[in-house]
């Protein structure tokens, strides 16, 4: 808690420092539910070293291949912020940082990708399939006559139905709709910000014998499914929290799928984990956030 209390407090300062006006700092630590404790695999593999090993030294010359490159995604990574300020994303993304690829901890990690690879059932595969499609998409939503218009805004309320049922709607929460609209601009810009940054490249890009279920065309850190599911998990469980748990839940489903699927490394999540909790303390000190959230939070009353 003393750790991040000091996190928290360079983000202030660091804020103030960006020329953005700071607002409701004081309800932050008592308001926002601190991040959770790594769990499961994710909590075993970080204790292994993350550090160059020379014997593999080799690995470490492997990057995302440039030919790969989508330039729709690069270009969202130069998105106008909504809540963040551009110093901020700056920030963010310097912060971010995996393990080497000739390390303990990434050997590891593929070889962990290997086995979940012999061991999934074709009703696993199901549903990250399924999974796997989901995803709002903001420019989308500038242009009402597009024609996945309305199926982008039943992307943005995956969550809410999934924990809250069928009748959980952008038409029937629109103030709940704005706020998360203006999150996930955040979260794709910072996305994308993230993965041209490092430029990792994806596990079966390193280990030959991954046979993913498809491939990416973009970065693989971070992983940008974990990176949505958990800051919405983190942004609703602060709208309706008796459902905190269930949000949480599912995220971890929705970040684990990727690692069944075979495109992401385990720490590609945890970082988009951490990195979606970090985003919403810096989001909940602005104007503009606190505005949106108490709007949407009378909708849910």
């Amino acid at each position: 808690m003393k750790n991040v209390f000091k996190l928290v407090l360079f983000f202030l300062f660091a804020q103030n420092s960006f020329g953005q006006k700071i607002q409701f700092y004081d309800t932050l630590i008592t308001t926002i539910h601190p991040i959770e404790k790594a769990k499961n695999h994710y909590a075993k593999l970080q204790t292994l070293s993350n550090k160059e090993r020379l014997q593999y030294s080799w690995m470490d010359t492997i990057a995302y291949p440039p030919e790969l490159y989508k330039s729709g995604s690069i270009r969202l990574a130069f998105a106008t912020p909504k809540y963040l300020t551009s110093g901020q994303v700056k920030y963010l993304v310097k912060s971010a940082q995996f393990p080497s690829n000739s390390s303990e901890q990434t050997r590891a990690e593929l070889d962990y990708l290997l086995a979940l690879q012999e061991s999934r059932t074709e009703k696993q595969v199901e549903r990250v399939m399924t999974l796997a499609e989901i995803g709002y998409w903001p420019n989308i939503n500038h242009i009402p006559s597009h024609l996945r218009y309305k199926e982008n805004l039943e992307h943005l309320f995956f969550e809410l139905r999934e924990v809250m049922g069928a009748e959980s709607t952008s038409e029937k929460y629109p103030k709940t709709s704005i706020l998360l609209q203006k999150v996930m601009n955040d979260m794709r810009l910072m996305e994308f910000a993230v993965k041209y940054h490092l430029l990792r490249a994806r596990p079966y890009q390193l280990e030959s014998k991954l046979k993913p279920l498809t491939k990416i065309n973009s970065p693989s850190f971070a992983s940008g499914h974990t990176l949505w599911a958990y800051i919405q998990a983190y942004t609703l469980a602060e709208l309706i929290p008796s459902k905190r748990e269930n949000f949480i839940d599912l995220a971890y489903e929705i970040g684990e799928s990727r690692e069944i699927m075979g495109v992401h490394y385990p720490s590609d999540e945890e970082m988009a984990r951490q990195l979606a909790h970090r985003m919403l303390l810096l989001m909940w000190h602005t104007h503009a956030f606190q505005e949106d959230f108490k709007a949407a939070k009378a909708e849910w009353r």
